[in-house]
Formats: structure tokens, sequence, C-alpha cells
């Protein structure tokens, strides 16, 4: 980091932690990240996508058991 950067790191750790949050979450946004809610839903869609490729067959489900056991003589290798 620059002098600069420092200067601006050390000024941030000398707020208090509440308007530190505030810097992070205002920083965060800033970079269009998604937010808790938006992954949210996205995980509860690719769900719902991948419940019905097993109801309708176009994906097989695999027990646990046996992806844990192909897993473990992989790593065997």
């Amino acid at each position: 980091m620059t002098a600069p950067d420092n200067k601006i790191v050390q000024d941030v750790l000398s707020l208090p932690a509440d308007q530190r949050i505030a810097l992070v979450d205002h920083l965060l946004q800033s970079l269009n990240a998604p937010t808790q809610p938006e992954i949210d839903a996205l995980w509860a869609k690719e769900a719902e996508r991948r419940i019905a490729e097993v109801d309708s067959g176009d994906a097989k489900p695999i027990p646990g058991e046996d992806v844990f056991r192909e897993i473990r003589e992989r790593l065997k290798e």
C-alpha cells in the first residue's frame, strides 16, 4: 500500500466499530456484490431447479455414502 492508503486505513481503524461497519457496508454496496437476500433467492432458485430435474427424471440422485466412497477412492490415488 502507498502512504496515502496506509493513512486512510489508520484513519478508518480509529473509527468506532459501528462507523467502520457502516463504511464496510457502503464499500461492499459500491462493488455491486449481491446482498444476502439476493444470494438466498439464487440458492432457492437453484434448489428448485435441481428438485425439478430429479422429479422429471433428468437427474438421478446418488446416495451420499456412494459419493463419499468415490471421493475417498480418488484421494487414495
